[in-house]
């Protein structure tokens, strides 16, 4: 199986430059309108994709990222349907990494759920509702399945390390404690894990969890992050659009457009 994250961060840190990761809920709000809206988001830089498995109790997540899997389940979106659509997005963008964030019960009671994650073309899971003390294997094979562990704005010493050698792929690291939502701030102490981090050999960095504005993903950049995820405030653009496709269409692309240059390091 293709490491497309190792391309890919190789690619950018030879670019002096920090991936942008937009997430997306699968078939949200419905599934044409999500494939569409992935083709707009990858024409527009982003340099791979997050995509949340719509679970009716997604306890990480804030009231935006809900309402859009309420959308998503009554689209028809089930989990096999979801990784139907993931496959479509792998088939139309072959060398894009494709994260998936998948709540514990979903994995438990999907057969085969692993295995379906990487016929589907899938490169990573989180799983946001089972930290790495209490993690349990994704079936009883191995898989090229890359597993992404989120590590808190509160993380000690001990987990930092075993987040570090634990994480494939990214490491993802929340912006603040709580669930997702878009945000006014950003703590001045995001970096203060990362040379812990770098000195227990983890993969690339990515912030996440309140990020909405291009000056926000320059202080990521600026403090040293391979990458940022941008939720909330974009699934918040769907929302306010739902009853004009185009404009849908057209919010995404312009969050999309006021985002991409703040990826670029400035020079020291």
């Amino acid at each position: 199986m293709t490491d497309r994250y190792a391309a890919l961060f190789t690619r950018l840190l030879g670019a002096d430059a920090a991936a942008l990761i937009p997430y997306l809920v699968i078939g949200d709000p419905t599934p044409g309108d999500f494939l569409d809206l992935v083709d707009i988001l990858v024409e527009h830089g982003a340099d791979a994709l997050e995509l949340g498995i719509a679970f009716s109790d997604p306890l990480a997540d804030g009231p935006t990222i809900q309402q859009a899997t309420q959308r998503a389940l009554r689209s028809g979106v089930c989990p096999n349907r979801a990784l139907d659509l993931v496959a479509r997005v792998r088939h139309r963008h072959p060398d894009l990494p494709i994260g998936l964030l998948v709540y514990a019960n979903v994995v438990l009671n999907t057969a085969d759920f692993a295995a379906k994650c990487v016929a589907a073309g899938a490169d990573s899971i989180l799983i946001p509702d089972v930290p790495l003390e209490t993690d349990f294997p994704l079936g009883p094979a191995p898989t090229p399945l890359q597993r992404v562990y989120i590590l808190p704005p509160n993380a000690d010493e001990r987990l930092t390390k075993a987040v570090a050698q634990a994480s494939q792929g990214y490491v993802y690291v929340t912006s603040r404690a709580g669930v997702t939502g878009a945000s006014d701030t950003i703590s001045a102490r995001i970096g203060r894990h990362l040379p812990m981090l770098a000195a227990n050999g983890a993969p690339p960095t990515v912030l996440g969890f309140g990020i909405s504005r291009g000056d926000q993903v320059r202080r990521a950049c600026a403090a040293g992050f391979d990458g940022v995820i941008i939720g909330s405030a974009l699934v918040q653009r769907v929302a306010d659009n739902l009853h004009d496709r185009p404009q849908m269409r057209s919010a995404a692309a312009q969050m999309m457009r006021e985002m991409k240059p703040a990826t670029i390091r400035e020079a020291a």
